[in-house]
């Protein structure tokens, strides 16, 4: 059989023109012999009969494509605020698929998903005259419970709004701590001592209690107040504060409260909870034992921290 040589300027690949000879010898098959069509087209006859078993069937990796493609619109219909790395990971590590962050990037770009996220930006304040920022940016522990930091949030649920305090440890960004209370006065001093409470009880379960602690905050009222630092004076705390509205001096506890919130309405639907509190567990159980952080190579924070050998 002659050769064929792919002339210079042709728009079809060599595949692409035997696809189209044999597509050409099927519609004249009608009305000629099949052998005399192969003969007159160059075209191998068993390669013919060949496509034509082949045609109309999916090959494997428009399979897997497929397949790919409905898990990452599976997983950005519950957690839509995952990005397409946390999309590829979670797929991998539930179905032992090898393919490439790249891949799940061009499959969510042509579904137009996109993490649903917010980003602000507040100009940098004065410092803490009562707590100097020690941290100074050095958010890099070697171990659990050495700098912890703290934040309150108002969460809406149903048509009612709830101060929520936690408390993250930054050696592997673990919720250690919580309360919440419904948004009324005095209720916000008792949130913080409640989750301050927590807290210390915590350190101490885990065998921390001698170990220095950096406690770093914002320049909150409660937080800068005498009441407050005198509950945590003899558990080895050294106190740290934020520049005033300055959020990027206290980055960790900044970037997760907008996921957490991301995540509690878009994926939690926590506005329509019966009770907060027990929507709240759920979170915070999926926060630590589930959710895969990118910063942790993958790994959820009680993971990361079991792994590294600490309690």
């Amino acid at each position: 059989m002659k050769k064929r040589v792919h002339r210079e300027g042709c728009s079809f690949s060599p595949r692409e023109i035997i696809r189209k000879e044999y597509e050409i010898v099927e519609t004249l098959s009608r009305d000629y012999n099949i052998k005399s069509l192969c003969k007159v087209m160059n075209v191998s006859r068993s390669g013919y009969y060949k496509w034509l078993d082949r045609k109309g069937t999916i090959n494997n990796y428009k399979k897997n494509r497929i397949a790919l493609t409905e898990k990452i619109k599976n997983i950005h219909k519950h957690h839509s605020t995952y990005g397409y790395r946390s999309i590829a990971q979670n797929i991998r590590n539930k179905t032992g698929w090898v393919f490439s962050d790249n891949l799940c990037h061009k499959v969510c770009k042509s579904l137009n998903i996109r993490s649903k996220a917010r980003k602000t930006y507040i100009p940098r304040g004065e410092e803490s005259i009562t707590y100097p920022n020690i941290v100074n940016g050095n958010f890099n522990p070697s171990r659990p419970f050495e700098v912890v930091v703290s934040d309150t949030t108002i969460i809406y649920c149903r048509g009612k709004s709830y101060d929520w305090t936690y408390y993250i440890d930054v050696y592997n960004n673990e919720i250690i701590s919580y309360d919440i209370q419904l948004s009324k006065h005095g209720n916000g001093v008792n949130n913080h001592f409640n989750a301050c409470k927590k807290f210390l009880e915590e350190k101490i379960k885990r065998g921390y209690k001698d170990l220095e602690t950096t406690f770093h905050t914002d320049q909150g009222s409660i937080y800068s107040s005498k009441a407050f630092n005198k509950l945590h004076e003899n558990y080895t705390i050294k106190r740290s504060m934020s520049r005033a509205g300055t959020p990027t001096d206290n980055p960790v506890i900044e970037s997760l409260n907008g996921w957490i919130k991301n995540e509690l309405y878009k994926d939690f639907k926590i506005y329509l909870a019966e009770d907060i509190n027990i929507e709240i567990n759920a979170y915070i159980n999926y926060f630590n034992t589930k959710r895969l952080a990118y910063s942790l190579k993958y790994k959820t924070p009680v993971q990361y921290r079991t792994e590294q050998g600490f309690k």
